[in-house]
């Protein structure tokens, strides 16, 4: 795991394509989007520049509920968070919390949110 308990994926579309497909990919699974927050869109309204940056909030309010009643801590981290990103050579990057990373800072029994990893891949390709 990373140290900073981040995981970075590459894409292979530019980030609004890639938040598109992302939010196509959750909705399917029947996940609620909370909010898309475009980052550089934020910025410009502000007179300030930065490349493209979303920032999608997301979760089943089923399945973190539960989760949250057992682990009060772990609603600092959800909803869940997938930032999609172009860094400064170009490449566009997809981020999350590692699961291990949200079940060693929550004391979780098990990691949560394996089978969202696998999902949040999907949107890269």
């Amino acid at each position: 795991m990373n140290p900073t308990g981040i995981i970075d994926l590459p894409c292979k579309h530019p980030v609004a394509e890639t938040v598109d497909r992302l939010e196509s990919v959750l909705k399917s699974k029947g996940m609620k989007i909370f909010a898309r927050i475009d980052q550089a869109a934020e910025a410009k309204a502000v007179g300030l520049t930065m490349r493209p940056m979303v920032l999608l909030i997301f979760g089943d309010p089923r399945a973190g509920t539960p989760l949250m009643n057992r682990y009060p801590s772990l609603a600092m981290d959800l909803p869940l968070k997938a930032l999609v990103w172009e860094s400064a050579d170009g490449k566009v990057w997809l981020s999350y919390n590692h699961p291990e990373f949200l079940q060693q800072r929550h004391h979780l029994e098990a990691p949560p949110f394996g089978a969202l990893a696998r999902l949040l891949e999907t949107a890269t390709q």
